[in-house]
């Protein structure tokens, strides 16, 4: 969300154009990096850094793309190597703890912030960060009792966001995802922002298609929307397009800042009629994300008009006896903080929900809830994890409230979504079994020696992140989990290959306590060989596929958080075909994971790639021996050896 969470858009009205002239990479990356181009700059700022000394600048430039682009793995990837340069910036390590948050690794942003405070005495500069980061890793501990579903049927691999359900029927807010002739914005390289509607029913969202009625500008964002409840009037944020918007010079560059405004459209028996709401002002700033309370006699939005507090504030407007808006006033300091408070709704009891990145929150926008009316509020309290995640959450809205369940829809850009923004469905209902997981971690394979301060990560049968914990000195742990779902538990520790263990809860049919042991074997012995299971290829192929993409990350994060170890990436096949074809073969697939780890950040002295062919045979299976297949897949493998560490 970072281009659509703020309520100011920038469009750049000079963008890099490359003449005759013969430019370097460099040159063409950074025309893009600071026209806001970051996927184009990104794509450049690989090849640069592909070297055995890549240049500070290049590596900076090509983490902070990725992270706006939201590429937040391969920004903390990237960040670990540039805060480890002797000539880094302290303000790096505060874009490094950004990214890890974005992906829950809170412990370790933990660790960098208080790294940043001790560098720069600032301590009091990130004290809400940290505050935050201890509070993810409770409320990961123990996730409240939410079930979020995605809506695959609408989401795509770019933006969904602001749901706003009416009757049988669902408008938010997308990108254009089909079409060469639509308009796209320089900073992500997508189309601009159209609204549109969906069927709702049991099985979800489905059936979408844009409403043209509020698209009537193909050039500028639109969305999101909301409206009363008879669906008669609704209320459109959009973009201002015309060219009264303020401008900016920083050196050669110009730059048009096009605000939000907020329009009002009415359906009558002759179609659609807008108006522009009285108090948009787009020389000096927005309005947008608006919403009515439950009685639809004061409506809430989101502006950085003057009079706020922070960035952007919540912001409300009476209806006046003649049925136009009053002049609006701020919602208060209870809920509006110094930075940014945006997407307002209000439940059926009248219960305030927003997004905020002012208060202590798990990283990006967390979702708050809040109760009272116009100025007066109460604190604002965080819905927690899985709510709220390491990335933005916003635009929380309640479709059906009834007691003891509730169920509506939010949007994130949380990791194993489909694209960038999600819809995501949710409903809470009090759980009626509580089935407890423990375990113990132990220090190598016997059941002896116990292993404290172990990462455990809980992940559902579609290895959705769900809490994160460690485990205590005895090396016990807990996790709370549902009946009728399939886990994986995950153990990680630097210096320790990890170890993961699977469970099913299908059979409970009362409370109960499962228990497991995982055990995490000692890393780095120099000559030590592992095999990294589950990497397949397709036949005669050497490219890297996405289920095998998955295995190569868990490396990339060996390799990343231990910075000293140089490996041996082996490829072996079976005996099948020519010897000289194999190891042919097997040299392509070792070069291309090799390929696959600089891609993510590893550096490429650190990795020797090697193709044995069948010369390693693991059993019997050699040239003409009749063998199964399931004996041939042994000798089929990708193997790490340790060289140094």
């Amino acid at each position: 969300m970072k281009i659509y969470s703020t309520i100011i858009i920038l469009i750049l009205s000079m963008l890099p154009v490359f003449g005759q002239e013969q430019l370097s990479n460099r040159e063409k990356a950074d025309a893009y990096f600071e026209s806001y181009q970051y996927a184009r700059a990104v794509m450049l700022y690989q090849k640069l850094v592909d070297t055995k000394t890549p240049q500070l600048h290049d590596m900076e430039r090509l983490a902070y793309s990725f992270y706006q682009i939201n590429e937040y793995e391969l920004s903390s990837n990237w960040y670990s190597r540039v805060v480890n340069h002797p000539e880094s910036e302290p303000e790096n390590l505060r874009f490094y703890a950004a990214s890890l948050k974005q992906i829950s690794s809170y412990e370790e942003a933990k660790s960098i912030l208080q790294q940043y405070a001790e560098k720069t005495g600032r301590y009091e500069e990130v004290a809400l960060e940290i505050q935050g980061c201890n509070a993810a890793i409770a409320w990961m501990a123990n996730p409240q009792p939410f079930n979020i579903k995605n809506e695959k049927e609408v989401n795509t691999g770019f933006s969904e966001f602001a749901a706003f359900p009416i009757g049988n029927h669902v408008y938010y807010t997308g990108e254009v995802s089909k079409g060469s002739k639509t308009p796209h914005l320089s900073w992500t390289g997508k189309s601009f922002l159209k609204v549109y509607k969906a069927d709702h029913n049991v099985e979800g969202l489905q059936n979408s298609v844009i409403l043209e009625e509020f698209n009537e500008d193909k050039k500028y964002h639109v969305g999101p929307v909301s409206s009363d409840k008879a669906g008669k009037e609704f209320f459109v944020t959009r973009t201002y397009a015309g060219k009264d918007g303020e401008r900016v010079k920083e050196g050669k560059k110009r730059f048009h800042t096009n605000r939000l405004e907020l329009f009002i459209y009415t359906k009558s028996d002759q179609g659609w009629e807008s108006i522009s709401f009285a108090y948009n002002n787009v020389k000096e700033y927005s309005i947008g994300h608006a919403v009515l309370s439950p009685d639809e006699q004061l409506l809430y939005f989101a502006s950085d008009m003057p009079g706020g507090k922070g960035g952007t504030d919540i912001w409300f407007s009476e209806k006046q006896s003649d049925g136009s808006w009053g002049i609006p006033r701020n919602a208060g300091n209870a809920i509006n903080s110094i930075h940014d408070e945006m997407f307002p709704s209000l439940a059926p009891d009248g219960t305030l929900y927003y997004a905020s990145d002012g208060f202590i929150g798990m990283g990006g926008l967390d979702i708050f809830k809040s109760k009272g009316q116009k100025e007066n509020w109460t604190q604002p309290e965080n819905l927690k994890y899985p709510m709220n995640s390491g990335g933005d959450d916003f635009a929380f809205v309640i479709n059906k409230e009834q007691e003891n369940q509730i169920s509506g829809f939010f949007t994130s850009n949380r990791s194993g979504g489909a694209g960038n923004d999600d819809i995501y469905a949710f409903n809470y209902t009090k759980p009626k079994i509580v089935v407890l997981l423990e375990g113990i971690t132990f220090n190598g394979e016997g059941n002896t020696i116990p292993l404290s301060e172990v990462n455990l990560s809980l992940f559902d049968e579609n290895r959705t992140l769900l809490a994160k914990k460690q485990s205590v000195t005895n090396g016990m742990f807990e996790f709370e989990i549902e009946p009728n779902v399939s886990y994986k538990v995950l153990a990680q520790k630097g210096g320790f290959y990890s170890d993961s263990v699977s469970i099913s809860t299908n059979n409970s049919i009362k409370s109960d306590t499962l228990r497991v042991n995982l055990h995490l074997i000692p890393l780095f012995e120099v000559g030590k060989k592992f095999v990294l299971e589950d990497i397949h290829y397709d036949f005669d192929k050497h490219n890297i596929r996405s289920d095998a993409a998955l295995i190569l990350n868990e490396l990339v994060r060996i390799m990343r958080d231990n910075p000293t170890l140089t490996i041996e990436l082996s490829s072996h096949t079976d005996s099948r075909g020519s010897d000289n074809y194999n190891r042919v073969l097997s040299e392509r697939r070792a070069k291309s994971a090799v390929d696959y780890l600089v891609s993510r950040g590893i550096e490429r002295d650190r990795m020797e790639a090697k193709g044995y062919g069948e010369t390693q045979l693991l059993n019997e299976c050699d040239n003409n021996v009749p063998c199964s297949k399931d004996a041939h897949q042994k000798n089929r493998r990708t193997e790490v050896k340790v060289l140094s560490f």
